[in-house]
């Protein structure tokens, strides 16, 4: 296992077991190539490309499905593999009882690895969401834990996750998928401007991750993700708040990890090596709290 400090950290991947817990969301015709189980082993054999030299030495799992015993399961998987430094966990943010929940998952197997909660909030129709007032007592009982969020949205949403920084300033936050910007329609001027806004909130971290299956599955290019989103990331964020992530296995939609990890390489290609090592564990570190390497 490579050393902590000179390792790939994966911020953000799936894991999920068929036969223990469905997920409905794979019954989409176009997710029928990932239709089947994926557990640690499986991303240790697909990780073959290294980035910038550096080899996958932790990962953060996050949740899939609203589920507590999902997130009870990741925990306790957690606990016992030594690739998952975090869990990025699923609880209704809306129930009044939230506080209790949390402290029931923290003191539960694999509990200390609770590092952020995740809401499906790109499947809400109500279009300020993370502004409903039980959701934002929800999201203060986190701040309040010392736990992040991250926030999943489409790019359409953006306006909340500006909202809820300006309202939040104390809860940690990281955007998911870089606010999943529409680049195979090419329709980013929106996007851009808005995430532009996003990130002068300076708890606002953002995940390099979940961009190849915005573009085209077929056909992108690293030109296609380059001058239309990771310029706009790199100038708005700077490399101290941006994270890699995989999004594994879903990035298998289009072309899976060797491509990706290759892709990321060239888009990191004129970072300097510190800048280079925020990108691909230094974010990641300090948002999750992870820990040295267990193995």
């Amino acid at each position: 296992m490579p050393d902590a400090g000179t390792s790939l950290v994966d911020a953000h991947h799936h894991l999920w077991d068929l036969a223990r817990r469905p997920q409905p969301w794979l019954e989409e015709p176009a997710h029928a190539p990932i239709r089947r189980s994926y557990g640690p082993d499986d991303l240790r054999a697909a990780a073959n490309r290294t980035i910038a030299g550096r080899r996958l030495g932790t990962s953060v799992v996050v949740q899939c499905v609203t589920s507590v015993p999902e997130t009870e399961e990741l925990l306790a998987l957690a606990g016992t593999d030594p690739l998952i430094g975090a869990v990025v966990g699923w609880a209704d943010l809306t129930d009044p009882a939230l506080g209790d929940v949390l402290d029931r998952l923290r003191e539960g197997p694999g509990g200390s690895y609770l590092r952020a909660l995740r809401h499906i909030v790109q499947a809400e129709t109500d279009p300020w969401w993370l502004q409903r007032p039980d959701a934002e007592r929800g999201l203060r009982a986190l701040a309040e834990r010392g736990l992040g969020y991250d926030v999943l949205i489409r790019d359409h949403q953006l306006p909340q996750a500006i909202r809820l920084a300006e309202r939040l300033p104390a809860l940690r936050l990281v955007l998911d998928h870089a606010g999943k910007p529409p680049i195979a329609k090419g329709e980013l001027a929106d996007w851009q401007r808005l995430v532009r806004m996003l990130a002068t909130h300076p708890q606002v971290m953002c995940k390099v991750s979940g961009l190849v299956t915005e573009a085209d599955h077929a056909s992108w290019t690293t030109a296609d993700i380059r001058r239309p989103v990771w310029d706009v990331l790199l100038s708005a964020f700077g490399p101290d708040r941006l994270m890699f992530g995989s999004d594994w296995p879903v990035c298998v939609l289009a072309g899976g990890w060797d491509r990706w990890a290759a892709t990321v390489g060239e888009l990191l290609h004129d970072l300097s090596g510190d800048e280079q090592h925020a990108v691909l564990n230094g974010t990641a570190t300090g948002f999750y709290r992870l820990t040295p390497t267990r193995s």
